[in-house]
């Protein structure tokens, strides 16, 4: 564990202490920093890991699993019974006043809340006030090194390749008149995901007409729509490379399989795609003019855009969610519908903007990948801003 570097982000947060916590996996993030996910040890038993911002870290373990946490720099005081348990709880946050744990305020991010709240009930009752770890967990799980930023943007580039074969391909297959369905896109999709050398965790959404009015359709064997023409053809794709430490890359692109796309659909379109843009550069100003930003903010900076449109009741989910070695990352996420998203935008994070207007109809989403470093905020990859005609 970067112990020095935790200390140092107490310190800037102005908390006494980080209290690590976990039973029986419950707190994947505990796990992973702490590097218990990679030991192999069974940990069957309530463990406590203390980080302080000032003098050695501590922790508390079942005496049956003792050595759980070895690995770790500090004492670790052993207990077995209930009572040991309490006392052991009540000594390991002597003198500590505010702790962070893996808690958010009446759930608010679910990625974060991963302690019970039995627990949290029961570090209060010692007189200890608890705060979310969110902008905490971010430094440490979600900032891509250097590597990780150069595989995002190899990643992006393959998936942007993906697209436009899936794009050509249904051009081709309009052309000569050759029925061609959703799934068979997405399985072609995939074959092209190996060739890239790309991995992911789901296969691509292929959504035709009103199916694209579902933000999260996916076509299967069995529940396939034939691609007609003068349609709505959404796409969306995620994966990353096949190496340690890869970032994911995740974009949306619209098509229309007719030679010119309805004012209706352009008119959706682009209101989706304004609105984008306006969270982009919302997002680019403040990290250029070194301005604090929270998740919240750039959600509505998109959604009022589309609400000024007419649209923002056809706009049913967040603007954009963290990107790290999974999908959906323990960053900051663009979010002030779904919860309120207070984190801040930290340099080295890497997310989507990505909002959508679904109707029972039709449905469209446009989608980006930001990354914010010290001073600049950037694109990395192209911005559809039209709808693509595939006839």
């Amino acid at each position: 564990m970067p112990i020095l570097e935790i200390q140092q982000a107490l310190k800037d947060d102005g908390l006494d202490a980080w209290l690590l916590y976990d039973f029986h996996g419950s707190n994947p993030i505990a796990t992973r920093l702490t590097g218990l996910d990679a030991s192999g040890k069974l940990a069957t038993r309530r463990w406590y890991y203390l980080v302080p911002a000032e003098g050695a870290p501590r922790g508390l373990v079942h005496a049956i699993e003792r050595h759980n946490l070895d690995s770790l720099p500090g004492e670790k005081r052993p207990y077995a019974g209930r009572e040991e348990l309490a006392s052991g709880l009540r000594d390991l946050l002597r003198g500590v006043t505010t702790v962070a744990m893996e808690y958010s305020p009446r759930n608010a991010i679910p990625y974060i809340s991963r302690v019970d709240a039995g627990t949290v009930e029961a570090v209060r009752e010692l007189g200890v006030e608890v705060v979310s770890s969110g902008d905490l967990v971010q430094r440490f799980e979600a900032i891509w090194t250097s590597d990780a930023l150069a595989s995002h943007r190899a990643a992006s580039e393959r998936l942007y390749r993906v697209k436009d074969r899936a794009f050509g391909l249904v051009r081709e297959r309009l052309g000569t008149g050759v029925p061609l369905d959703e799934y068979h896109v997405q399985q072609r999709m995939l074959e092209w995901f190996a060739e890239e050398g790309l991995t992911t965790d789901d296969a691509p959404c292929v959504s035709a007409q009103e199916n694209a009015g579902n933000p999260h359709y996916q076509p299967t064997e069995r529940r396939r729509r034939p691609i007609g023409r003068d349609e709505i053809l959404l796409l969306d794709l995620w994966g990353k490379l096949q190496a340690p430490g890869a970032v994911f890359a995740d974009i949306t692109w619209i098509g229309f399989t007719g030679r010119v796309v309805p004012e209706q659909y352009s008119r959706v379109f682009a209101a989706a795609r304004d609105g984008r843009n306006a969270a982009v550069e919302l997002v680019t100003t403040a990290a250029r003019d070194g301005r604090e930003l929270r998740g919240f903010e750039v959600d509505r900076a998109a959604r009022d855009v589309i609400d000024a449109a007419g649209y923002g009741d056809r706009f049913i989910h967040r603007t954009g969610h963290s990107l790290g070695e999974s999908v959906h990352g323990n960053g900051v996420h663009m979010d002030d519908y779904e919860t309120h998203d207070e984190r801040r935008i930290i340099p080295g994070t890497g997310f989507t903007i990505e909002p959508g207007i679904y109707s029972a109809d039709f449905g469209v989403r446009t989608e980006v990948n930001m990354f914010v470093g010290d001073h600049e905020a950037l694109v990395t990859g192209p911005m559809q801003h039209d709808i693509v005609t595939l006839a």
